[in-house]
């Protein structure tokens, strides 16, 4: 939550608790909450004792943090944040036994009513473009051509793997930092949205029916499709200064695109940019959180890129759950409609149980019909 959110709460009959020095890192102090109306809590403790918790990470999102908040969690309360329910489903179990309802925001169908509550493509975008800034960063070139007294200086190549919005975003930011920028997809219907950001859409002929779900979300190819995907992306990475990968598929590993064979290919000094590393990583070398060089090739793994921009982060995490949290508000009173199909697809665990059909699946249990409202 940051602070100019929070009159847009008080106005629905909203009170809102801020544990003290929770936006501080992200350039938010405590008194512009309070200037904005918001009360400052005792403690961590009294922020969980509020009807409606908000977090960045919960259950299995937060890991051993998430664990340790357990205990806080009312009973009969509500937590909305990010919580991998279909990567980590155990943790939520774990969450369920609370009896508190959990709310993912992982899970805000990609429908036009939700696309201002869409954490992921918010964080997205951050991360796309702090991953251009990275490369930049390490790539012992320049991106721009240059026209200088010295001669001229050519352009870096950056190649992206994913057109979804952190793909765009890196896209964008390549060609405005001046890169020859080119991208592929396995959705061949980004092709227009690629070329309209300057980049050049590789074309690669394979099997794509079915590629993307119905919530636009890109699905997981065979082995098949995946090696002949890999043999006709070897030219394109061999001659790219920098790749950057942004393929995820929602609550499974990510897929290897990059093999090793792939980046030793590449040039001594090109860099490589995971943003599936928290996944597991698109590049076969990729190690989460760290740096790896193979062959003079520098491979990225960033863990959280987002948190290292936090306060346009926080911003536009805010205003999704701002707007998430208003949709289910009705005269100060908190409504958890079912027949609302945000809520219900976004609703994990309720009265003790797993009330998400996807979760439950995972963990191999049936769940009863919930009612509608309540």
């Amino acid at each position: 939550m940051v602070p100019a959110v929070i009159p847009s709460l008080t106005k629905a009959g909203i009170e809102v608790l801020v544990e003290p020095g929770a936006g501080y890192d992200a350039g938010y102090p405590d008194e512009a909450y309070v200037e904005k109306g918001a009360k400052l809590a005792a403690d961590r403790d009294a922020v969980f004792a509020a009807d409606v918790v908000f977090q960045v990470r919960a259950a299995g999102a937060a890991g051993s943090a998430g664990e340790a908040d357990l205990p806080r969690v009312k009973k009969d309360g509500v937590v909305i944040a990010m919580a991998d329910p279909l990567g980590c489903p155990e943790a939520v179990q774990k969450f369920a036994a609370t009896g508190a309802a959990l709310l993912a925001l992982e899970l805000v169908p990609r429908i036009t009513r939700a696309q201002s509550m869409d954490v992921l493509s918010s964080m997205a975008t951050i991360a796309g473009y702090r991953a251009v800034l990275l490369a930049a960063t390490a790539l012992p070139k320049m991106f721009p051509m240059m026209m200088t007294a010295a001669g001229t200086i050519t352009p870096a190549r950056v190649f992206v793997v994913g057109a979804g919005v952190a793909g765009l975003q890196a896209i964008a930011s390549s060609k405005r930092l001046g890169a020859i920028v080119s991208a592929y997809d396995v959705r061949p219907v980004v092709k227009e949205q690629v070329e309209s950001l300057g980049g050049k859409f590789l074309e690669i002929q394979l099997d794509t029916a079915g590629a993307e779900d119905k919530g636009g979300y890109a699905k997981q190819l065979d082995d098949e499709a995946i090696k002949k995907q890999q043999e006709l992306m070897l030219h394109a990475v061999a001659e790219s200064d920098v790749v950057i990968t942004t393929a995820a598929v929602p609550g499974k590993k990510a897929p290897i695109l990059l093999t090793a064979e792939m980046v030793r290919q590449m040039k001594p000094g090109s860099v490589v940019v995971d943003l599936a590393a928290e996944r597991g990583g698109n590049c076969e070398l990729t190690k989460p959180g760290e740096t790896v060089v193979d062959g003079g090739v520098t491979i990225l793994g960033p863990a959280n890129l987002p948190a290292e921009i936090p306060y346009h982060a926080s911003q536009m995490y805010a205003k999704n759950i701002a707007t998430f949290l208003l949709n289910m508000v009705k005269n100060g009173q908190l409504n958890l409609n079912l027949e609302d199909e945000i809520v219900r697809d976004t609703l994990v665990t309720r009265d003790g149980k797993i009330a998400n059909p996807r979760v439950a699946e995972i963990l191999g249990i049936a769940i009863e019909a919930p009612a509608t409202n309540g």
